[in-house]
């Protein structure tokens, strides 16, 4: 005698609803991915899910983000200029979380002239210590920074690669290019610090620098420096006839 086994029957509204932000692993969350990475690491929607606070239970924050940015064509210029009721067109915000929106990106708006970045342009290894010294002075570990530049030499930007303890730090190509390939950058400048204070390339640091060269040849993408940084000087590949 056969014993009949029951049936589950699973709507396909759950496997449609969208995964709560809670449930996303805590790297993947927008408050945690801002501790852990930085803010720069987060995306635009990203940005304004942390704005927003909360979704509803079948659209995340960043879901709802998203959608946002897409009807306005992913322009923040022209987000920052809708008003608080057009906002409360979009089911899932209210008035407070326009109000958030709106807040925030007049504040951009208002950084924005009242600090006009300077065109820094970079035409030596001495230029380029300068401007990335800020940024690895009293350091205690190392770090593994590039320095974005267009066709004119001027800095579009600079990013961390990464980082590593006293003796050392990984530094990934793939993430390498694809950063300067999202900045459109025409020149990369790599920089590393060795907390030690020796100037002296390692063997690592030479293979790198090669395979690096080589690769931004194919690609159209120069690697033009690598400097290692202490907090009173600095180690150009350039300078030294290495690159």
């Amino acid at each position: 005698m056969s014993i009949a086994h029951p049936v589950f029957f699973v709507s396909m509204d759950s496997y449609e609803q969208k995964i709560n932000i809670k449930a996303w692993a805590e790297a993947d969350r927008p408050r945690e991915k801002l501790m852990l990475n930085g803010r720069r690491h987060l995306t635009d929607a990203e940005l304004i899910a942390i704005l927003i606070g909360s979704g509803s239970k079948n659209e995340s924050a960043v879901d709802l983000s998203k959608r946002i940015l897409s009807f306005y064509q992913n322009d923040l210029d022209t987000l920052g200029k809708v008003s608080v009721n057009d906002l409360c067109k979009f089911k899932g915000i209210g008035e407070a979380k326009a109000i958030a929106i709106v807040a925030a990106l007049e504040l951009g708006r208002r950084r924005k002239e009242s600090t006009a970045a300077p065109i820094i342009k970079v035409g030596s290894a001495i230029d380029a210590y300068q401007h990335l010294l800020p940024d690895f002075a009293d350091l205690n570990h190392e770090e593994f920074w590039i320095l974005l530049l267009n066709r004119a030499n001027h800095v579009k930007s600079k990013h961390l690669i990464s980082k590593g303890g006293q003796s050392g730090t990984v530094a990934d190509p793939k993430i390498i290019f694809k950063t300067a390939l999202e900045q459109n950058a025409a020149y990369i400048i790599l920089a590393h610090n060795h907390p030690s204070g020796n100037l002296k390339p390692s063997t690592e640091d030479i293979k790198l620098t090669k395979k690096l060269v080589e690769a931004g040849k194919m690609m159209d993408l120069l690697v033009v420096d690598h400097l290692i940084m202490t907090d009173k000087a600095f180690y150009s590949f350039c300078d030294e006839g290495m690159i």
